[in-house]
């Protein structure tokens, strides 16, 4: 159990920490010099059951509020340390206010220097301070007199922190580990140290990490766990890490995060929920504040989205915007500070670090953000399944809500998402919704028929445009694969249609363009245009031209370019070439076609390029730098000549 220290300066912090422990936690010369605590400082206690007791003690002064945040980052239980003479002063109100704000509820209250008061001072500070937590989460804390100088009643502290750090329930060692940075430093032969408490998760000697922002690679060399030499940390635990990487120690600092490679993602922005303190000014739209999130003090701006002013006592919705990088979590807590760092503004609570950058007031969106305040990620996972027609992002999921791999797994078993991956990513559709985008593709052709009934169908790349354009091109391949093997939709070569659409040609367009055809096959790679066509066989060009459009309906033809039409036969033979070239090299470039169906001669190379930029077109390739590679097996058309 961690525990934390508050309250105000000179009411004997760090003189009971070190009767708790034995340990002078003020470790910095100008602390020993002014008998002042001015920075963190640390103490532990090992326990009858061989675990540790580890102490936080902060600086209780007005100027060093940014310390004690750093230091109350990932506490278990405070601490409040009250002196009996002076009773609650303006620290002691304000570091329970951010306790209060951070969410804080277990602990207890040391009302300390009693041999330096009479009896009837003492029962007015019992009173004092029992008014004083009445209605924050510390109400109802057990309350210890006691002496730090003398020991008296120290003992009975003790035993009640013993008995907590047994009751108090262990955090939870799933998900993905992180810590915040709240030392760094140099050993001899060692390196670079950092310390901080771990958030979440478990962390062994050789494992990678990443210190981020800004994001740099280390392996753990070295580990101790609440002071002690150890191979294994978890959350909850004061942890040292001695690392190994490409960086020296002034490259890391406090407010940087110990994390495992997947959650190295900093952030500008994120949405949360806070709460205005009762006796603190409105909070406004875009209001300066410093933004006290983990061991770190950011200035930022706070963009209201549910409201136009939060008052003091109410809860808002919001969006955090940070002048510079860092990284959170959900659920992570936060204070802010107005822009002059004197005042305490709000608390709040992380909700999604992937905020959209549209329609963020939304009715919709606003819906989704009270769903994350629930605790239980599948209440938000639910609600995301029927709103998210283009797929959830469930890696962007399960980083939001630091879930394993396996916890991620069982929860959208658990929830029925149907999953499927395009490349690295992971998209997560519920079964309605998944149902709804098929009936949406039926429609879309439907409507399509009906508009043009002399074509043949649609273009895969341009349905998916009328379907849902923010469809990931997996999940839509998927989709028409399910949709072409329940008979639903049909495909005839590169066109897809409903199985009862039928184009016919005229017995006119078909004479005349088996006239013209053998022109076309006389150079399959490379046919004439319809320009060329016309002055060959003396047909007016504009009768070429309908005809050609007319034919391309009906499938025959593909339009490569501007008026420059080629055959399904060829085009079939072209996708077989470029399927190889990708095989051979990892991709058809301009230069391989073109060598490949000009027998290596010259010229040809604009050809290559309409050809190669048709297939990126009708979503058969896709250009990658200067290569055109081909897309998702699942999703090539059938090339056949009619």
């Amino acid at each position: 159990m961690l525990v934390g220290t508050a309250g105000h300066i000179d009411h004997g912090k760090t003189t009971l920490v070190k009767a708790l422990t034995g340990v002078d936690a003020d470790r910095l010369p100008e602390e020993k010099a002014r008998g002042i605590t001015l920075d963190l400082g640390y103490a532990y206690a090992p326990l009858a059951d061989g675990s540790v007791l580890g102490f936080i003690d902060v600086p209780g002064h007005e100027k060093l509020i940014h310390n004690m945040l750093a230091g109350a980052t990932g506490i278990d239980f405070v601490l409040l340390v009250i002196a009996a003479d002076d009773g609650p002063m303006p620290q002691t109100r304000e570091h329970l206010e951010l306790l209060d704000l951070l969410g804080l509820t277990h602990g207890a209250i040391a009302l300390t220097k009693i041999d330096t008061v009479s009896p009837q001072r003492l029962d007015a500070a019992r009173q004092e301070v029992a008014a004083l937590v009445a209605g924050t989460g510390l109400a109802g804390s057990p309350l210890f007199t006691l002496s730090g100088r003398s020991g008296e009643g120290v003992a009975a502290l003790r035993a009640h922190l013993e008995a907590a750090a047994t009751g108090l329930p262990r955090r939870l060692e799933a998900g993905r580990f992180r810590l915040a940075i709240d030392r760094s430093f140099s050993i001899t032969g060692v390196g670079t140290v950092v310390t901080g408490t771990a958030h979440a998760g478990s962390i062994r000697v050789g494992d990678s990490v990443f210190v981020s922002p800004p994001g740099l690679k280390a392996r753990v060399r070295g580990l101790h766990v609440q002071d002690r030499p150890a191979e294994f940390g978890h959350a909850g635990e004061r942890c040292a890490l001695a690392l190994a990487g490409r960086f020296e120690k002034k490259d890391v600092a406090r407010g940087m995060w110990i994390v495992d490679p997947v959650l190295a993602i900093p952030l500008s922005r994120f949405h949360a929920e806070l709460r205005v303190p009762t006796g603190q000014k409105p909070l406004t739209h875009m209001q300066v504040v410093h933004v006290h999130l983990g061991t770190e003090d950011i200035p930022g701006r706070v963009a209201l989205l549910d409201c136009q002013e939060v008052g003091a006592g109410a809860m808002a919705l919001v969006e955090i915007l940070l002048d510079r990088d860092t990284l959170a979590l959900r659920g992570d807590r936060f204070i802010l500070r107005d822009a002059a760092a004197q005042r305490t503004v709000a608390g709040g609570r992380v909700l999604d670090i992937f905020p959209p950058t549209r329609h963020k007031r939304a009715p919709q969106r606003l819906g989704l953000l009270d769903a994350l305040r629930n605790d239980d990620p599948a209440v938000a996972l639910g609600l995301l399944a029927r709103q998210a027609t283009p797929g959830i992002d469930l890696d962007h999921f399960a980083v939001n809500w630091n879930l394993a791999q396996a916890d991620a797994d069982a929860l959208w078993q658990r929830a029925g998402l149907r999953v499927m991956r395009d490349g690295n990513a992971a998209l997560g559709f519920a079964a309605a919704a998944w149902e709804a985008l098929g009936a949406r593709l039926v429609d879309a052709l439907a409507a399509e028929h009906a508009r043009a009934p002399d074509m043949i169908g649609v273009e895969r790349e341009r349905l998916r445009r009328m379907t849902a354009t923010r469809l990931p091109r997996v999940a839509f391949d998927a989709l028409c694969a399910e949709l072409l093997a329940a008979g639903l939709v049909a495909q005839t070569r590169a066109w897809l249609h409903l199985p009862t659409h039928r184009v016919s040609v005229s017995a006119a367009d078909r004479e005349l363009f088996a006239a013209l055809r053998p022109l076309l096959d006389s150079a399959p790679y490379n046919p004439p245009r319809v320009r060329d066509v016309a002055n060959a066989t003396g047909t007016p060009e504009d009768s070429v031209r309908q005809l050609f459009k007319r034919i391309a309906r009906a499938g025959e033809l593909y339009p490569v370019a501007h008026d420059h039409y080629y055959t399904a036969a060829a085009v079939a033979e072209l996708a077989t070439i470029v399927r190889a070239l990708c095989e051979e090299a990892d991709g058809a470039s301009i230069a391989s076609l073109r060598d490949r169906i000009f027998d290596g001669g010259g010229g040809g190379r604009k050809v290559a390029t309409q050809i190669l930029e048709f297939f990126d077109r009708i979503g058969y390739t896709r250009r990658v730098r200067d290569d055109h590679v081909l897309r998702h097996d699942g999703a090539m058309p059938e090339w056949t000549a009619p």
